[in-house]
């Protein structure tokens, strides 16, 4: 664990508002929890599907060694530790798991420390996501000094989704006319719903398309060229 005084150890909150892509960023603030905590690993998890009881999230970044099984998974509200989080809203200290209700997850986490921490992320009070930091075997578990900075980090991190998100809509003058015009949707608050934001461009390109005389077939060739770009773009993710 870090023995820095905690309102010392928050100084290094200062670099959380990384440059670079949204995945770089996250994985830097990952392997920054990790190290402002004392863990040794750290996962960040973001909602990318569903609303409300159906919502689920997977990691979009991490620092340390994580069960495959971890990296892949998709969790709702209530599943696992990360799922109770995302249920509830509020951070969780499980001092050793082994002798928690979640003792069977235990199982799958050889060579890991017992304690794990975890906090919500949330972008203007909308929960976005949960920070998972595990201890290292054979070190003091967490306390409440780790959950409480953990938390504080998760806000931070927050607000660095927040920033990345506003800055690509800023530098799109075409999302900033179709949210304005299609929706009245203020550029300063389109990323509390990034699902009706990308709802709202695919109707303000279509829009502009067939205005600029394009026939159907030249519409769909459009589309297609984008979901061609999709594709290559998920394969060289993965």
């Amino acid at each position: 664990m870090d023995d820095r005084n905690p309102l010392v150890r928050l100084q290094d909150l200062q670099h959380f508002l990384a440059a670079g892509t949204l995945e770089e960023s996250l994985a830097q603030q990952a392997e920054m929890t990790a190290a402002l905590v004392g863990a040794a690993s750290c996962s960040i998890m973001l909602l990318n599907s569903g609303e409300g009881a159906a919502m689920r999230m997977s990691v979009y970044a991490r620092h340390g060694n994580l069960p495959d099984e971890a990296l892949q998974a998709s969790v709702g509200p209530g599943e696992g530790i990360a799922g109770r989080v995302l249920a509830t809203g509020k951070a969780l200290l499980v001092a050793d798991i082994s002798k928690s209700q979640f003792a069977l997850l235990a199982r799958g986490r050889a060579g890991a420390g017992a304690s794990l921490i975890c906090a919500p992320i949330r972008i203007d009070g909308k929960l976005v996501g949960v920070i998972n930091a595990a201890g290292a075997a054979g070190q003091p578990a967490f306390g409440e000094t780790e959950l409480r900075l953990l938390d504080v980090t998760a806000l931070f991190i927050g607000k660095s989704i927040q920033v990345q998100q506003l800055q690509h809509l800023l530098d799109s003058r075409f999302a900033q006319l179709a949210l304005e015009r299609e929706a009245q949707v203020p550029v300063r608050t389109s990323y509390q719903n990034p699902e009706d934001v990308a709802r709202v461009l695919a109707r303000s390109f279509f829009k502009e398309l067939t205005k600029g005389g394009f026939a159907p077939a030249q519409i769909i060739s459009a589309t297609t060229e984008i979901i061609d770009q999709l594709n290559n773009h998920l394969r060289q993710e993965k």
